[in-house]
């Protein structure tokens, strides 16, 4: 995206109006930014100008951290019951589910993703999470303490305060979400910084907030890019906590920033799983989750299985297979049902791709299919797996975020482990065995706050997610996300009564 002044006699026929005409939504009102720029947002699948909105500068984070702050410390949202936030919410997911057709077509040409998935995996998990934390209410209860102390202790679940909350371009409305919904319940304000590349849903999903009865102040979002407004947003004095969701080279330097300001902070950063395939899997049930775990979303997936290693009798037929099955997925129009998958988001994230490709070819890697870019409008690259590769190749070694799969051989489980341990990154990983010993004892050994055995992206709002090492630490969805956006309190009232204590002191 670039900045630009608004000019209707250069907007193409096909653009979208973004929601508020593309204007910051900041105290419950569309805003025009304070500089007054504005930025062109393109379509991934004909790489032409989608819609436009504001351009925000750090002014605007000023102005919508303000807005956020009054609404915490003087708004009724935080003193709200948490039944009354709850009920709420639960309206957010009834407006989501109507207009689940309106934000599936904004979110399928913003990220350029299959309208199909878009609205019966993005919409639908957007209504289930909301309506998932409703169900959260008595988890913020407080506990008595049993203590020998002559008092009386409690604790309490409090806020945290004004959230900035920064989220990336591959599922917009999903990663938003799953800050927002516990946040919100919780009793905290927001200040949303969504990715510069596909930033439409984000206003969309505000405007359907407000409407649901969220007061003034309580959601804010700032459209603009990391650089200006990101930054200025993780070191505000107002933000009081950070929940960023993006690459991990990014999130080191935000929590870097975070840190010299003392800012707490839970980041959901990139992945690069390992897929364990055994002999002894049940090829026919657990390939098709093989191969939707590198194409799906395009590979633009923290989650994704882009590393499949394989037990070595079963390694030639697997390759068979995927060289037959792979080069069958409909890649193409994100707006026809037909298509699985669609294009990347950009032409850094095709430039990205090729470069790790084009570097495994020229090491030696046999292509087995795909490897090259497609030749269309838009920024298509074709779903594609990689074999011969060493354990060290950068291809390997690195977060791809494209359609791309390695193939790799093991001859015992214990190398297998050590294989999926090798990255540094630690977000998902999958078991692939018909041995139900064998899938408990792998899964307690591999490095990653998720394991799927026997399939892939088994995802629910009641299951927490998150990483470790490179792949960032806290935990969304599930009573765990509400860990983040709470405080604990502790209360000791003494027992001792007040003459009493006064005459004692007396005494002394």
């Amino acid at each position: 995206m670039r900045a630009t002044e608004p000019n209707p006699k250069d907007t193409p026929k096909d653009t979208l109006t973004a929601p508020g005409e593309g204007r910051l939504f900041i105290d419950g009102a569309w805003r025009d930014p304070v500089a007054g720029g504005w930025r062109d947002v393109v379509a991934p699948a004909t790489g032409r100008v989608l819609a436009r909105v504001a351009a925000g500068t750090p002014a605007d984070i000023d102005v919508a951290v303000a807005a956020a702050r009054r609404a915490f410390d003087t708004g009724p949202w935080p003193r709200l019951d948490v039944r009354e936030r709850a009920r709420i919410l639960r309206r957010v997911a009834d407006l989501v589910t109507e207009r689940a057709d309106e934000l599936a077509t904004v979110e399928s040409l913003d990220v350029g993703k299959p309208i199909t998935l878009s609205r019966y995996v993005d919409v639908a998990a957007v209504a289930g999470t909301f309506e998932y934390v409703t169900s959260l209410t008595h988890h913020l209860d407080g506990a008595v303490r049993a203590t020998p102390l002559p008092a009386h202790a409690f604790t309490r679940r409090e806020p945290v305060g004004v959230v900035a909350a920064i989220t990336p371009f591959n599922f917009p409305l999903i990663l938003s979400t799953s800050k927002f919904a516990p946040a919100l319940l919780a009793g905290n304000t927001i200040v949303h910084k969504p990715a510069g590349d596909t930033p439409l849903s984000a206003l969309l999903l505000a405007r359907i907030c407000h409407e649901a009865g969220l007061p003034d102040g309580v959601l804010n979002v700032v459209t603009g890019t990391g650089a200006e407004c990101g930054d200025h947003l993780v070191t505000h004095p107002g933000i009081d906590k950070i929940a960023f969701t993006g690459s991990s080279g990014i999130g080191a330097r935000v929590a870097a920033l975070a840190g010299a300001h003392l800012t707490p902070m839970t980041a959901e950063l990139g992945g690069n799983a390992g897929n364990l395939l055994f002999a002894d899997a049940d090829l026919e049930r657990v390939l098709p989750s093989v191969i939707e775990a590198f194409v799906f979303n395009s590979g633009q997936f923290c989650m994704a299985g882009p590393r499949l290693l394989v037990e070595r009798p079963l390694l030639r037929p697997v390759l068979d297979i995927l060289a037959l099955q792979v080069p069958r997925i409909p890649v193409g129009d994100p707006s026809d049902p037909a298509t699985v998958m669609g294009p990347l988001v950009s032409e850094a994230q095709v430039e990205r791709v090729e470069s790790l490709v084009d570097g495994a070819r020229a090491a030696g890697a046999e292509v087995l299919t795909g490897g090259a870019r497609l030749e269309r409008d838009g920024f298509f690259y074709p779903p594609t797996v990689l074999t011969g590769l060493p354990p060290d190749a950068p291809v390997v070694q690195e977060e791809v975020f494209g359609p791309v799969l390695t193939v790799q051989p093991f001859d015992t489980e214990e190398q297998a482990i050590a294989l999926a341990n090798s990255t540094g990154f630690g977000l998902a990983a999958g078991v692939q065995t018909g041995s139900i010993d064998r899938a408990h004892r792998v899964a307690a050994r591999l490095r990653a706050g998720i394991v799927w055995v026997n399939g892939w992206a088994l995802i629910d709002p009641g299951v927490p997610f998150g990483g470790v090492g490179r792949s960032g630490w806290g935990r969304e969805s599930g009573p765990e996300s509400l860990d983040a956006y709470t405080a604990t309190k502790s209360v000791v009232m003494s027992l001792i009564p007040a003459a009493t204590a006064s005459d004692a002191g007396q005494e002394e």
